[in-house]
């Protein structure tokens, strides 16, 4: 009975986990001209969603790319409503890679919902991500940013 209720707890665990792990979505190449910009129709960006967006350019064996997973998941969560979360494999989605010239990873791209798209390469910490959403996609100042000025 002991081992049965065990195998339950951890089955409650695994299944919380994953559920909890829904915040950053995988996106194709083709969700992306789909949802985000069609690259082969127009010639100027004009970002199709509602919601501004960050998109996880990433590989499944790079050690950078799995340090960066977690910190997605929770700024997913914190950003709930507010910012979406993708991620692209860039071995999987090579047209995607290629046409944002993705030759390290992991590299971000960040979508505010009018204007142009910031790429940034490496990975940062949590910190300096949530400053990069609050000011390129939500343009939310800081104190900081205040007192640099």
């Amino acid at each position: 009975m002991k081992k049965l209720i065990q195998a339950a707890l951890l089955l409650l665990i695994c299944t919380h986990t994953q559920l909890l792990a829904q915040g950053v979505e995988y996106m194709t190449t083709a969700q992306f001209k789909q949802n985000i910009f069609d690259y082969t129709k127009e010639k100027d960006w004009k970002y199709k969603g509602n919601t501004p967006c960050v998109i996880d350019f990433y590989t499944t064996w790079c050690g950078p790319c799995k340090r960066l997973a977690p910190i997605m998941e929770e700024l997913s969560e914190k950003y709930k409503g507010k910012v979406k979360f993708y991620k692209a494999d860039t071995e999987k989605e090579q047209e995607l890679a290629y046409v944002f010239q993705i030759s390290s990873i992991p590299q971000v791209l960040y979508i505010p919902k009018s204007g142009k798209p910031t790429l940034l390469k490496g990975l940062y910490p949590k910190e300096n991500i949530e400053m990069i959403i609050d000011k390129l996609l939500l343009g939310i100042k800081r104190q900081a940013d205040n007192q640099q000025k």
